[in-house]
C-alpha cells in the first residue's frame, strides 16, 4: 500500500509541473499574432504599389518620346510643299495652313497614313491599338498604357512670351497615363520651316 501512495503522489506531482499553454491562451496569442501582421501588411501595401512607379514612368517616357519623334518627323502641315518649295503654308502666295477646327485626319487616313503634324490631333491609343512606325505590335511591351495626342498653334505664353507670327509652329502634347494611373505629359513644338 505504501508503494501505491508513493506511485500516487509521483504522478501527482509530475501534473504540477507540467505547466503548459492552454488552448485559450493558444487562440488568444494566434489572434494578437493575426492583428498584428494585418496593421503591418496595411501599413506597408501603399510602398509596394508605389514601388512600380518609377519603372513606369521610364515606360511612358520611352512610348511618349517614340511617339513624338514619329510626329515630328512628319510635314508642319497639309497645305505646306512636301518636296522642298520656297513657300510656307500662310506666306503670301502660299495656301493658307490648316484651321485649329480642322485638326485631326484627312479624310479616310490612318495613323500608318499621316502625312502632317496635325493629323495625330485627338488621337488616342491603347495597348491593342499601339504599333511602331515600322508597324510592328506594341500590345505586349506597353499593356495597359493609354496615349493622348492633342495639337495646337501655341499662345505667345506657352513660348516662354516670345511673339510668333501666326501659323509659325504648332505644340504637340503626347499625354501618356501609366497602368498605375498616373500621367505623364511630353511636349514638342513644330515649326514651320
Amino acid at each position: 500500500m505504501l508503494a501505491r501512495t508513493a506511485s500516487l503522489i509521483a504522478i501527482t506531482q509530475a501534473r504540477r509541473k507540467q505547466q503548459g499553454v492552454t488552448l485559450v491562451e493558444l487562440v488568444v496569442g494566434i489572434t494578437v499574432l493575426a492583428i498584428a501582421l494585418t496593421l503591418i501588411t496595411s501599413i506597408l501595401s501603399p510602398l509596394f504599389v508605389r514601388s512600380t512607379d518609377p519603372w513606369h514612368q521610364v515606360r511612358a517616357a520611352e512610348l511618349g518620346q517614340s511617339l513624338l519623334n514619329e510626329i515630328l518627323a512628319l510635314s508642319f502641315d497639309e497645305n505646306s510643299n512636301r518636296s522642298g518649295g520656297l513657300l510656307r503654308c500662310a506666306e503670301a502666295g502660299a495656301p493658307a495652313c490648316t484651321p485649329v477646327g480642322q485638326f485631326g485626319p484627312d479624310g479616310s487616313e490612318t495613323r500608318l497614313s499621316y502625312n502632317d503634324v496635325d493629323d495625330f490631333h485627338g488621337f488616342v491609343g491603347s495597348a491593342g491599338e499601339l504599333s511602331s512606325l515600322l508597324g510592328e505590335e506594341l500590345a505586349s511591351v506597353y499593356l495597359n498604357y493609354q496615349v493622348m495626342v492633342t495639337v495646337s498653334y501655341p499662345a505667345p505664353e506657352q513660348v516662354g512670351g516670345i511673339s510668333l507670327p501666326a501659323f509659325s509652329a504648332k505644340r504637340i502634347t503626347v499625354a501618356v497615363t501609366t497602368p498605375t494611373g498616373s500621367t505623364l505629359q511630353f511636349s514638342a513644338y513644330r515649326g514651320n520651316w
